[in-house]
């Protein structure tokens, strides 16, 4: 009799962890059903913007329910990114991740309302998006050097713009103060719109931002790019030198920018999602979009993504820790 109700009972078991699972695959065979929610954490016409737009848009055409915009930009993605992880997780919410608020911010905030690593679950790495250092291309400064003999003969400490605290950019200038020696001062701004405006009307000295957010001012003749903190030279800017090319050894900053979801989002949908988002950066003519948008294509598995989450926390808690920079 005890076995016959073990037996029994281990059947159940099993026949509702099927039916789980069926339910479960079902839920992804039928998903969407309704219009999906994609949270962009920064200002519209920043990278993360920009791209976002171009996801919601493909995805839309292969999902078949519209990919809506919805723009939570402020306090460095902070904003944004609070607002995603309290969402429903569902598969209707998804969240442009960058490496801002899912890489930097868990590295310099001593308190922050969020944890990447436990309240989102990774969907895909989209796109790299490496550092350059600009200044208005009205200013005398055409290379480095310049720029550093300049600053070094005014004896004043030098403002610098970012897209606000915590942002890759704010760290790239941070890490530029480290290397260079310059007293310098940071002012952030609420998009790199406005930062640029400043630059370019020469209130500010320099920024650091992605290259696709400056590429516009850069091809219209507003913003002079004096290096790119990559360790290679870009495609995009194959005239401006690397860092190290420029004489302060080895600084690299590059940004990335990907998709997630609130944490507890069925597995299937996410899987759906990670297969979706490959084959839309496999498409001759997205490559070739983010290409001339200045973008670099990555892709992969959603463990590579969490993989490279949980790396780049580590370095950036190294970088800020030798910075000195710590924010409440």
């Amino acid at each position: 009799m005890h076995i016959t109700s073990w037996l029994t009972r281990t059947a159940s078991i099993l026949a509702l962890s099927l039916m789980g699972w069926c339910g479960l695959s079902h839920a992804a065979d039928v998903y969407p059903s309704r219009p999906i929610k994609l949270i962009v954490p920064f200002a519209p016409g920043s990278s993360t913007d920009v791209l976002g737009r171009m996801v919601a848009e493909r995805l839309t055409r292969t999902l078949g329910q519209p990919v809506v915009i919805d723009s939570r930009p402020g306090a460095g993605g902070v904003i944004g990114t609070i607002a995603g992880s309290k969402a429903s997780p569902d598969g209707y919410t998804l969240i442009m991740a960058g490496s801002g608020p899912f890489g930097v911010n868990p590295a310099i905030y001593a308190k922050l309302a969020y944890d990447p690593l436990k309240d989102f679950a990774p969907i895909a790495n989209l796109v790299f998006t490496p550092q350059v250092m600009v200044t208005s291309a009205t200013g005398a400064p055409k290379s480095v050097k310049q720029f550093l003999a300049e600053a070094q003969a005014g004896g004043k400490s030098i403002d610098y713009a970012s897209i606000g605290p915590g942002s890759t950019s704010h760290l790239a200038g941070a890490y530029f103060q480290r290397v260079s020696g310059l007293p310098m001062n940071h002012i952030a701004f609420k998009s790199n719109a406005e930062a640029q405006m400043q630059i370019i009307g020469g209130n500010v000295s320099l920024m650091f931002d992605a290259m696709p957010g400056v590429m516009n001012s850069v091809k219209a003749g507003k913003l002079r790019p004096l290096a790119v903190a990559s360790r290679e030279r870009s495609p995009y800017l194959p005239d401006v030198p690397t860092f190290a090319e420029a004489g302060l050894g080895n600084l690299v900053v590059t940004g990335w920018i990907g998709l997630a979801a609130p944490i507890g989002t069925p597995e299937p949908i996410l899987d759906k999602l990670n297969a979706e988002v490959n084959a839309m950066l496999q498409q001759f003519d997205v490559r070739e979009k983010l290409a001339s948008g200045a973008f670099i294509t990555v892709g992969g598995s959603r463990a590579d993504f969490a993989a490279y989450i949980r790396a780049e926390i580590a370095q950036w808690s190294q970088v800020a820790k030798q910075a000195g920079i710590q924010l409440d």
